[in-house]
């Protein structure tokens, strides 16, 4: 608030330095302050000189006999809100939270030491006024969440244009007054306060979305969205606000129905942004998105959550002299982070690296970038071939997305080069299949790839309020301890985020990656040769060493980085079968032939002339992740089966955890062959001797078309049977 009561200010200062606060040099360099910038004696003592903002509320309600309220556990009455306009709320810096049975408003302010302005706010109101104490930043906080975010910019905003606030749509549409309308100051501040707000909040996109009656602005913070409440006010201005974002990013503000992209540079404190800006028309007008991206970014590959063991492999990989590099994963899992980090890594004076990129998202020097334009016919492939008659040694292509893309990459590699590129997969395996599927010859995917890394974000358990979780369902424990090999689940430590004001409450701060390394050893390249599946692949990588995303995530989880819904939520779910967990049910987290309440129908095995055969291989025990044994064939007195998973009996002893390679026929000469990893999570001895017992086995990475398959088939044996 303006125009301070110094004397009294003074005499509050006097009483923090007899406390031992502060010294009496101190207090009286902060009073000066305050007297010449008109900021509260609190404000600079908490901020200027880091006395303990809590310890100070408390000294000055004991001082000014005002009760000190919490706003975060202060509900705001309707009422109050409507009755008091924004513009007094916030020209004197209250906020009113709600009349008590005489008709006085009660208000929290930051200082007591407004008597004159207190007066005002009478006036202005016609109300008796209560005082609370609260700290200037709740405040704030509750400004924005009841009256809505930058509600007094709005506010100036819409009264200077003259605007009718009961309608939902401008009043004028020429294009000249959104010319001048969006080059106004006010509408300035308005799109550099969100801006703002969104970096201070570590958002990486700011969405702008047009519903019917409704506008939503949403920022996503750590891959969640969330909402901005902006004030109902707003919506006769929101397509002035659109026309200031495509202005910034040098877009046509008269074309609305065709798709556009743009950038613009914005600086913020001393952190220069770059904004990714892209328009789609939409049934209820534009839809625009906003990248944020700082234009320098410190790239490490430990800071990427690789663990030790992974850092040395990409170490090694990227050292290579030639060959592919891949990263596979959905879109916004960090794949172009990494890749970043990896050139960055190997950057040097004696290398000459070009990259192809659509967009270009971060500059780094000494590396030549190019950024594709379909206009202009400049696509991946044609970028391609001109970047080998530049002498690369490392060349980056953003995206293999057609066949002659791969091809052109491929045969770089072969021809001297590192290449470093990206696939949409599910998982690392998939990504062989993929290049095989576009076109690509096997010889050529088994003689010129490296790796294929498969990565995922999780987000990262807030350090502020990190403790340890007690309500994790024993299944779901056991089930860590079975996929990490661990001797007791006693060794398994599940933590959370309780939620603080340092994370706004979610629990999480940041994110890191999981990731699932296949390299491409001499057998698995012999796979590839034979054009063998994704799910061959993949076990014999198994039973190599490699670790998949669900184990690397499950390893975060017992260092306390991130909790099991984080990386279940983002491991794929065929790596999980059927145990779609929920952290707060055991229920959930059973295998699904356990219990009665099931994702998944199950039903008997259909009576057939021939036994119902397995082809089955143990892929590796919890004693040893090497294969134990070669093909053979098991007849399996099979009971019941599921989308997720069967129940059988089998004549030879096997264990909890075990892993098996799986190949069946449902259907008696159908033709349709499952063929899957599962594991083994259930075990009854069956009493006959000769080491017979009874599985249930779990499916890990079933084909989602084999998937619904299976479920479809299942009901309908259940129809016929009913």
């Amino acid at each position: 608030m303006a125009n301070l009561d110094f004397k009294l200010e003074a005499k509050f200062g006097d009483y923090v330095a007899e406390k031992g606060l502060v010294s009496n040099a101190i207090l009286q360099d902060a009073l000066k302050a305050s007297k010449s910038s008109n900021r509260s004696l609190i404000d600079i003592l908490c901020h200027d000189y880091r006395v303990d903002e809590a310890i100070l509320y408390s000294l000055l309600s004991q001082k000014s006999g005002i009760p000190y309220q919490d706003l975060k556990q202060e509900t705001v009455d309707a009422r109050a809100i409507r009755g008091v306009p924004v513009k007094v709320a916030w020209h004197y810096g209250f906020m009113p939270l709600r009349f008590d049975e005489t008709g006085n408003l009660l208000i929290a302010v930051d200082s007591p030491f407004n008597i004159k302005i207190q007066d005002e706010i009478r006036l202005q109101l016609g109300h008796g006024l209560l005082q609370v104490l609260s700290r200037k930043q709740d405040i704030l906080d509750c400004f924005k969440k009841y009256y809505g975010f930058a509600a007094d910019t709005v506010d100036k905003i819409v009264s200077s244009a003259g605007f009718d606030k009961t309608t939902d749509e401008p009043t004028i549409n020429s294009i000249e007054y959104v010319d001048r309308v969006a080059g106004d100051t006010t509408v300035v501040d308005l799109v550099n306060e969100i801006i703002y707000e969104a970096f201070q909040k570590r958002a990486t996109d700011i969405h702008f979305e047009p519903y019917r009656g409704e506008f939503r602005v949403r920022y996503r913070i750590d891959g969640i969205l969330q909402d901005v409440n902006l004030p109902i006010s707003a919506k006769p201005i929101i397509a002035f606000i659109l026309s200031r974002i495509k202005i910034m990013a040098n877009l046509d503000i008269i074309e609305k129905r065709l798709p556009q992209d743009g950038r613009a540079v914005v600086k913020i404190k001393n952190q220069t942004l770059d904004l990714r800006i892209s328009s789609i028309p939409t049934l209820n007008g534009e839809s625009i998105v906003m990248r944020i991206l700082p234009t320098q970014m410190i790239f490490d590959l430990k800071k990427l959550g690789l663990t030790d063991h992974n850092v040395e492999v990409f170490e090694q990989l990227i050292q290579k002299p030639n060959g592919i590099i891949l990263l596979t994963g959905p879109t916004g899992s960090g794949k172009t982070t990494t890749l970043y980090a990896c050139l960055h890594k190997i950057n040097s004076k004696e290398r000459k690296i070009i990259t192809i990129e659509d967009p270009v998202e971060y500059e780094i020097s000494g590396i030549t970038q190019i950024q594709i334009s379909p206009k202009t016919g400049l696509d991946f492939a044609k970028g391609l071939r001109s970047m080998l008659r530049h002498d690369p040694d490392v060349m980056m292509v953003g995206e293999i997305r057609d066949c002659e893309t791969a091809e052109i990459s491929i045969r770089a590699a072969l021809t001297g080069h590192l290449v470093f590129s990206t696939l949409h997969t599910n998982d690392a395996a998939s990504g062989i299949t993929r290049l095989i599927d576009i076109g690509l010859e096997p010889f050529l995917v088994a003689s010129s790839l490296e790796a294929i890394i498969a990565q995922r974000l999780v987000r990262k358990i807030c350090t502020q309020c990190s403790a340890f979780d007690e309500s994790q369902p024993e299944v779901l424990i056991q089930k860590i301890a079975r996929d990490l090999n661990l001797k007791s689940s006693n060794e398994v430590i599940i933590r959370r985020g309780k939620g603080c004001e340092y994370c706004s409450f979610t629990g999480f701060y940041g994110r890191t990656a999981i990731h699932e390394i296949l390299v491409m050893s001499e057998p698995v390249k012999r796979l590839v040769m034979k054009k063998a599946s994704s799910n061959e692949i993949k076990s014999l990588a198994f039973s190599q060493g490699m670790m998949t995303l669900l184990q690397d995530g499950w390893r975060k989880v017992l260092a306390g980085q991130t909790t099991p819904g984080e990386v279940i939520n983002a491991a794929s779910s065929e790596s999980m079968g059927d145990s779609h967990f929920e952290e707060q049910s055991e229920e959930a987290v059973r295998p699904a032939f356990a219990i009665e309440q099931r994702s998944y129908q199950r039903a008997l095995v259909p009576a057939r002339s021939k036994p119902f055969k397995i082809l089955c291989k143990i892929i590796s025990t919890r004693q040893s992740n090497t294969v134990s044994g070669q093909k053979q064939e098991l007849t399996a007195s099979a009971e019941n089966f599921s989308a997720s998973g069967l129940l059988m009996r089998v004549d030879r002893a096997l264990s909890l955890g075990d892993v098996l390679d799986l190949k069946f026929e449902p259907e008696e000469n159908s033709g349709r062959f499952i063929q899957c990893l599962g594991r083994v999570a259930r075990l009854e001895e069956t009493g006959n001797g000769g080491g017979e017992c009874k599985i249930g086995i779990m499916f890990l990475d079933l084909a989602s078309a084999d998937r619904v398959y299976l479920d479809n088939f299942v009901l309908a044996k259940r129809g016929v049977a009913n």
